[in-house]
């Protein structure tokens, strides 16, 4: 493991946590997910710093940030960009006017306010970095990264994220609201910001990104650890297997792409705890974030007002180590 960028990255975080503070697990959610190359889902209460977060992160790795606030009216040209006609000395010809899309980090607000096929128009960008308008292909920023935000609780006028899209994102975070002593930092943090003595943060170079990426993808994890990163993802499919609770739970499972993710995040994970193996804590840490999406719950769930999170609890629970 290189020091010097696993410092860099270190460092990225605390100056994360310096501008959302009391939100220590989702600054290390989000560099779990930019180290894997992954987009992410921020769900949380509004106030709860789920923008703040986005943008510091753009801030400190000086990164393009594009801002789309998801709305009924918005069109597909309005995320991808479209072709306009351009007077070139005299002759009109077509030219590509990129959109919001083309950004290193692109902030997807309220991403459920907008129409299933609205939503669509993220789903090439975030599966294959790349964007096709009008039968030309063009290639994203190498540190291309979807973050998404929707409110759990106001459901009028939105339109749920169908399940292929859902299972693009690496990562669902959901941001809590923060301790009283964190929010009272907040506050003391925010006047500072108006009296315009906002705190220097410090840049981090992309490559120290890049590079960090090369080292995770290079971990070997051991078998016994893949087989239960498998089972983990297993038991939500042969629910009956592994207790009566998943049976009653979960209507359908979660697909490979789970199993996928959870290696990648894993092994991010690992590294950042600056070690070169994975054992089974690093899977349980980043277990809920990497599932909690990928669930379809029951009717009886759902009456019982079970979360995602107790299923994984019990899933954790339920399924042993190899």
């Amino acid at each position: 493991m290189t020091s010097q960028h696993h410092n860099a990255v270190h460092t990225m975080m605390e100056e994360m946590a310096r501008s959302v503070i009391g939100q220590d697990e989702v600054v290390r959610t989000l560099t779990i997910a930019l180290l894997c190359n992954g987009n992410v889902l921020l769900e949380g209460l509004p106030g709860t710093a789920k923008t703040r977060s986005i943008k510091t992160l753009a801030q400190v790795l000086e990164a393009g940030l594009g801002r789309i606030q998801f709305t009924p009216d918005l069109l597909p040209s309005d995320v991808t960009g479209n072709e306009i006609y351009h007077d070139n000395q005299g002759k009109p010809e077509l030219q590509f006017q990129p959109g919001p899309i083309f950004n290193e980090l692109v902030l997807a607000d309220e991403i459920n306010r907008a129409p299933a096929k609205v939503q669509s128009a993220l789903l090439e960008a975030m599966e294959e970095r790349q964007v096709t308008v009008a039968g030309k292909t063009y290639q994203l920023p190498a540190l291309f990264m979807v973050l998404a935000t929707q409110n759990p609780i106001e459901q009028e006028g939105t339109y749920p994220l169908p399940e292929a899209q859902m299972d693009r994102f690496l990562m669902k975070i959901s941001v809590d609201y923060p301790e009283s002593d964190a929010e009272l930092a907040i506050i003391r943090m925010l006047q500072a910001e108006e009296a315009q003595q906002p705190a220097q943060r410090q840049k981090i170079p992309q490559t120290h990104i890049f590079a960090a990426r090369e080292s995770i993808q290079k971990m070997k994890v051991s078998a016994a650890v893949e087989q239960y990163i498998v089972d983990l993802v297993m038991s939500t499919r042969l629910r009956s297997q592994f207790g009566d609770k998943l049976g009653h739970w979960i209507d359908t499972g979660s697909s490979p792409r789970a199993s996928i993710s959870l290696h990648r995040a894993c092994r991010a994970s690992a590294w950042l705890d600056s070690r070169d193996y994975v054992d089974p804590d690093d899977v349980r840490s980043v277990l809920h974030a990497i599932m909690r999406h990928r669930l379809i719950m029951t009717y009886d769930a759902l009456a019982d007002n079970v979360s995602p999170d107790d299923i994984i609890d019990e899933i954790i629970r339920q399924v042993a180590v190899g």
